[in-house]
């Protein structure tokens, strides 16, 4: 059953999004500062709210006065939910809350903690009965607690809220480091165990092994295979090595550029073979080759329809994978984010002319700098 809507107030540059429409494919385009990130973030919120790190997250976040949309002098809570559909039936899930800020000291309590189930979910109307989670006047939700099958139901969503970037490449990158070899549960959001996370995949889906390495062979053709094993000397640790074609010598993860380590970590979270419900990244095309974002394109899309993909970017090139209906323009108007779907069949005569991200570069769909 996919996330069919989302909605957020107050959410540091939001301050009421309206309802959002949450597709199989989601991209989000807009000028630096308009708050792409916000929206990916509110994801990131719930998977905190559900994990009881609400206060973590929002001392990380500059508390709550950075959170609030113009702090909390102007906002007084900040509030959203987020709404399921079955495939081919009604809305029949959903979560809201409402968080206010604490009158002494710092951080939220939850005015709200609620599971909502629509009974009408046999027909097309929504009539909802909501139950308190159990995190009404606490600081943190109860809902990892809570054991009603809406609770159930959400908590399979939330834990695979995570917000993946692989964008540190530098010497010291957790992509770079050795991995614990047991540490291959699930692929982490920076890719600090990729090398186990792909040496677990080797011998268990040997097949989607062979299809990770011949995606990473199309865009980097030096690349032959891995040599994923447990270190001879320390059998508890493994690397992220590798084969160059044409030669029997072996390197490691600093031996690669930083654009093939980024599609090698992407390829990965796309091709695995039991994909998260939600795949939410944050510029996934930085540092890749036109050719590799093309590749990159295509590895989303199919994994769309096993997974609703949800991702921010600056590339043209990226955008040009899509179609209109997969693009979410992001603006900033009258000290504001606003959020606005494209439409494939409203944008039919300009494109029989130019491709989406001509649009986008002429202006035509918004999403610019002014």
């Amino acid at each position: 059953m996919p996330i069919d809507r989302i909605h957020i107030k107050n959410f540091k540059s939001i301050r009421d999004s309206g309802d959002i429409k949450i597709r199989a494919i989601n991209v989000l385009i807009g000028p630096n500062g308009a708050g792409k990130s916000n929206f990916i973030h509110f994801f990131k919120l719930l998977n905190n709210i559900y994990k009881q790190r609400l206060k973590f997250y929002t001392a990380e976040n500059g508390y709550e006065n950075r959170m609030l949309y113009f702090g909390r002098k102007h906002s007084k809570s900040l509030e959203g939910y987020i709404v399921f559909k079955p495939e081919n039936g009604n809305t029949n899930n959903r979560y809201d809350f409402k968080l206010i800020p604490q009158t002494q000291g710092s951080g939220f309590y939850f005015e709200q903690d609620l599971g909502g189930y629509n009974t009408y979910a046999s027909g097309y109307n929504e009539n909802w009965d909501f139950q308190d989670l159990g995190g009404a006047g606490k600081e943190e939700s109860e809902l990892i607690n809570n054991f009603l099958t809406r609770a159930d139901f959400l908590k399979a969503y939330f834990e695979d809220f995570n917000v993946f970037h692989f964008h540190d490449t530098s010497s010291g990158s957790p992509l770079k480091q050795p991995n614990k070899t047991h540490d291959y549960e699930y692929l982490k959001e920076d890719g600090s165990n990729l090398a186990a996370f792909l040496y677990k995949i080797k011998d268990t889906h040997p097949k989607h092994f062979k299809i990770i390495e011949f995606a990473i062979r199309s865009v980097a053709t030096f690349f032959e295979r891995f040599d994923l094993k447990p270190d001879s000397k320390n059998p508890d640790v493994v690397f992220l090595n590798w084969l160059e074609r044409g030669s029997d010598e072996y390197f490691n993860a600093h031996n690669l550029s930083d654009g093939t380590l980024r599609f090698i970590a992407l390829a990965t979270l796309l091709l695995q073979p039991e994909l998260p419900k939600t795949i939410i990244i944050d510029e996934p095309e930085l540092g890749l080759h036109p050719f590799a974002i093309q590749k990159l394109g295509a590895l989303i899309k199919s994994a769309s329809t096993k997974s609703q993909i949800i991702i921010s970017t600056q590339s043209v090139n990226l955008v040009d994978q899509f179609t209109a209906d997969d693009i979410i323009i992001v603006e900033r108007k009258e000290k504001q984010t606003v959020f606005s779907r494209q439409n494939e069949e409203q944008l039919k005569d300009w494109l029989d002319d130019y491709t989406l991200g001509e649009l986008w570069e002429k202006n035509v769909l918004g999403g610019r700098p002014r």
